[in-house]
């Protein structure tokens, strides 16, 4: 594959397959430049009828080295936002839009970069078969590279962050990703937006 190329994953996704046979592909997947330097491909989790997706960046340090989704600091600031509006984490799937750790060296420390568009749509094959697979009622897109690639490169998190918008087959809730809380300056009020956009989640699952 020459440098800077991405033919998409497309050619490695089994058509119509199941989420384990999904999985087992996507640890082949050469669909993008990016998986030269992960350790591996972390894919998603969950229940294989869950009504919630959760669709995040991509995996970070964490999740690379143990092969599995929202595990960091991140994925922890998730279960305790999602306890807390009361959504247990283990009847949700969740994922990221990119199956592979972008990142740069720093001495010993391998400091997340975010994915370009190029590796989003290179990796969307495997977001649309997991979500054809798992035909969830919500998806809920944690930050902007996220949301675009569930809703396209126009959506944007600052204008409609919080709000039920209507994909084809599901709704979708956008909030912020929750690294992003992690980094906030104020930390506390950062963290009280990004619950109430979860409480939206949950009286969305509740009406049905």
């Amino acid at each position: 594959m020459a440098a800077g190329k991405a033919p998409g994953a497309e050619e490695f996704v089994p058509e119509g397959a199941d989420l384990d046979t999904l999985r087992a592909a996507s640890c082949g997947c050469h669909g993008c430049l990016l998986y030269r330097d992960a350790t591996q491909t972390v894919f998603g989790e969950g229940p294989a009828d869950a009504s919630v997706f959760v669709v995040g960046e991509q995996p970070g340090d964490r999740e690379d080295i143990e092969g599995h989704p929202f595990v960091g600091p991140a994925g922890r600031l998730l279960d305790k936002a999602l306890d807390e509006v009361g959504i247990a984490r283990d009847t949700v799937y969740l994922t990221n839009a990119v199956k592979h750790f972008k990142f740069e060296e720093r001495g010993k420390r391998r400091i997340h970069k975010t994915p370009g568009r190029t590796e989003v749509v290179a990796c969307t094959p495997w977001l649309t078969a997991e979500l054809d697979a798992v035909r969830p009622e919500l998806v809920v897109c944690l930050g902007a590279v996220a949301a675009k690639a569930v809703l396209g490169p126009s959506f944007k998190v600052s204008e409609e962050r919080g709000r039920v918008v209507f994909a084809d087959d599901y709704r979708v809730v956008a909030t912020v990703h929750p690294s992003s809380v992690l980094r906030a300056p104020d930390r506390t009020t950062a963290y009280k937006g990004f619950v109430e956009d979860l409480r939206t989640v949950r009286a969305a699952i509740d009406a049905g």
